[in-house]
């Protein structure tokens, strides 16, 4: 059983709803950098893991070692089957389409959730998928990637991440006017 979990922060913000992204449809070796940077997106701006169908062990390696240098606990996770996944999911399942309602409308009723799980198809979006999810949501009435819904969404629900280091992190940007700098790890200055 796949639930989310209101216990632990997994990032520096504080919020109470816990939010698992489900990327449905990944074809390993042929989507690698797309599903990657929404793992990234999903990561910065606040889910705590992505359950991935089908399951994609590098891809789970690459985004754990982002995690290892500029901290926080995001997870990813292989799911064999993702019909399982979203019916045991423990709380609201939205799928990202632009066909969905407009996020201002279901909003209000995600932030009283203990937990979300957001859901995104890859090149072809299952059928069913519109009918087991609880909400279709949509970010934008217009063709995009579900990189950007993802980080539209989390935004809308959690606002825009604030600079400074997350828990366990090695490494961390330090904001400047111009130029570059990160201090920790590798590249230290």
């Amino acid at each position: 059983m796949v639930t989310g979990s209101s216990g632990s922060r997994r990032s520096p913000r504080n919020r109470r709803v816990a939010v698992s992204v489900l990327r449905v449809g990944h074809r390993p070796g042929r989507d690698p950098r797309l599903t990657t940077h929404l793992a990234l997106a999903a990561r910065a701006f606040g889910a705590e893991r992505m359950l991935l169908h089908p399951p994609d062990p590098d891809l789970a390696r690459r985004v754990a070692a982002v995690g290892e240098g500029w901290g926080g606990a995001f997870e990813v996770v292989g799911t064999p089957d993702w019909r399982r996944a979203v019916r045991a999911f423990d709380g609201p399942v939205v799928h990202l389409t632009m066909y969905g309602l407009p996020l201002a409308k279901v909003r209000p009723k995600l932030t009283r959730a203990r937990s979300v799980l957001l859901v995104v198809g890859g090149a072809k979006v299952p059928p069913d998928l519109y009918r087991l999810a609880t909400y279709n949501v949509a970010v934008g009435h217009q063709p995009h990637s579900e990189v950007a819904a993802v980080a539209v969404f989390l935004t809308q629900l959690f606002g825009v991440p604030g600079p400074g280091p997350w828990p366990g992190a090695r490494r961390t940007v330090v904001p400047q006017a111009r130029g570059k700098r990160v201090v920790g790890g590798r590249g230290t200055k």
